[in-house]
């Protein structure tokens, strides 16, 4: 039987609960799921790609079917590349999932064989975001409860 591989890409600049949840709920449904810290040239980070996979892998020292990665380019060709049938894409509100289905569709007219799955986040965290998290840090605000305890922000 052909083992069941997910990528999970983002920029998690900085990883959340949210993002936390999905994982945490996701994890079972897979062989291997890998989350994937994508290099967006659009954007600008706020931590390096380094520290954010030095804290993805803190928070899930205990999933040995977690793997974190980066990489650059297209998301449908680094599933390719590491041979990844699934993409997990969370959604937090109908407008994630408007986004988030026009860049499914897109991939599936690239790669028929990749399915995506949207799995909604829990209630407690619909209003989390890391660009609203970046915005609190900027301005020096608390975030602690948005964030898992590993970022000690």
């Amino acid at each position: 039987m052909q083992q069941r591989i997910c990528l999970f890409p983002g920029t998690f600049d900085p990883i959340t609960l949210g993002h936390v949840d999905i994982i945490k709920r996701a994890v079972s449904l897979f062989d291997k799921l890998y989350i994937g810290i994508g290099l967006n040239t659009s954007k600008q980070p706020m931590f390096s790609i380094e520290q954010r996979k030095e804290w993805i892998e803190k928070i899930f020292s205990d999933y040995p079917q977690i793997a974190v990665v980066s990489y650059e380019g297209l998301t449908i060709n680094y599933c390719k590349e590491l041979q990844a049938q699934y993409i997990l894409r969370g959604i937090r509100s109908i407008v994630d999932f408007e986004y988030e289905k026009a860049i499914g569709d897109m991939n599936r007219m690239l790669a028929p064989e990749v399915e995506t799955f949207f799995l909604a986040c829990a209630p407690e965290y619909s209003t989390i975001s890391s660009t609203v998290v970046r915005d609190v840090i900027r301005n020096k605000g608390n975030v602690k409860s948005f964030l898992p305890p590993e970022l000690n922000l």
